[in-house]
């Protein structure tokens, strides 16, 4: 038999990946060369930068724009993360703000411009809300993920030694976004980021009402809003014909396993908590892959994206996705 193709892979360790990281799930013909990088959106930048895995998960923005910039890889439609966005936006008690309209005119703090979560949630002001994005100024305080990155005038950095979560706390942001894309860290991704930055208490949320809100757009729209996908080299593909489909079929069997457990009841992690929490709104599946699955989704994502300048133009599916279905 002859030896496996030995692949460098970066994914992080979720319910629905575990079986393929600790081999219960095989692909094929393939070893899988795991690399550990915590947090997983730092894998994002070396795979963007340094081409350092043959295959890695990355943010769909990211992936977006390093695609349109020419970038040798190529996702599977396997979207290993999934969240509405109509919460997740905190506004300072200082800055009056109501309603999305409010955010005109102020300061709002995101991590990085393209930044996933901020995509989402501009593109749900913007298109449900009626908000014009250009008259906000979006304060960051990392790189993009892509260098080359050209970022709109309204979009400024930080001063030099200040995190969002500091500027947030003198009420020098009207709003913020919390986590990982915002001011729930410091600093460039690197490890233990996450657990830095609190949120106090006096931050309220736009909408006070976002689960309802997140329901019926989703009832409404059927756009569900995805964050990791997979992406793998090109040259990796051309020399193993049927590693797409193999790959894509080994994430789905993986996926299909944790579902299944999820409608057991077993599992009680906070990701198998909000995953059954989803499944109300969603359905049987709350990590559905596929491009025809997630055409709502994907489609919105694409509008997003070239309405906040981070793709000059749509591209084709077949440019953004390897055909495995």
């Amino acid at each position: 038999m002859p030896n496996p193709v030995r692949l460098r892979t970066a994914i992080a360790t979720y319910g629905h990946t575990a079986a393929l990281k600790d081999g219960t799930v095989k692909v094929p013909a393939v070893a899988l060369d795991l690399v550990e990088v915590t947090p997983i959106i730092a894998a994002f930048r070396r795979m963007v930068r340094d081409l350092e895995f043959d295959i890695c998960e990355m943010a769909p923005t990211t992936y977006m724009i390093a695609r349109a910039r020419g970038a040798p890889y190529i996702a599977l439609p396997v979207f290993v993360m999934r969240r509405f966005h109509h919460a997740g936006l905190v506004c300072h008690p200082g800055s009056s703000i109501r309603v999305p309209a409010d955010l005109a005119g102020k300061k709002v703090g995101v991590r990085a411009y393209s930044v996933t979560t901020g995509v989402w949630t501009r593109g749900i002001l913007v298109n449900e809300y009626g908000l014009d994005a250009g008259k906000v100024t979006w304060v960051v305080d990392d790189e993009e993920h892509v260098a080359e990155l050209q970022l709109p005038p309204n979009v400024v950095h930080a001063p030099p030694g200040r995190s969002l979560a500091a500027l947030m706390a003198n009420g020098e942001l009207a709003a913020a976004f919390t986590g990982n894309a915002g001011i729930g860290r410091q600093g460039a991704p690197q490890a233990g980021w996450s657990a830095t930055a609190a949120q106090p208490q006096t931050y309220y949320e736009l909408f006070d009402d976002a689960p309802q809100r997140e329901a019926d757009w989703f009832r409404r729209t059927g756009i569900y809003p995805m964050h990791g996908l997979i992406v793998v080299k090109e040259e990796t593909l051309a020399a193993n014909p049927a590693l797409a489909a193999s790959l894509y079929a080994a994430f789905l069997e993986a996926k299909n396993r944790y579902v299944d457990q999820l409608k057991s009841g077993a599992g009680s992690t906070p990701d198998d908590i909000k995953y059954r929490e989803l499944m109300r709104i969603v359905g049987d599946d709350p990590l559905p892959y596929g491009v025809k699955a997630n055409a709502a989704s994907i489609d919105a994502l694409i509008t997003y994206a070239v309405q906040q300048g981070l793709m000059p133009e749509r591209l084709p599916l077949d440019r953004l996705f390897a055909i495995v279905e």
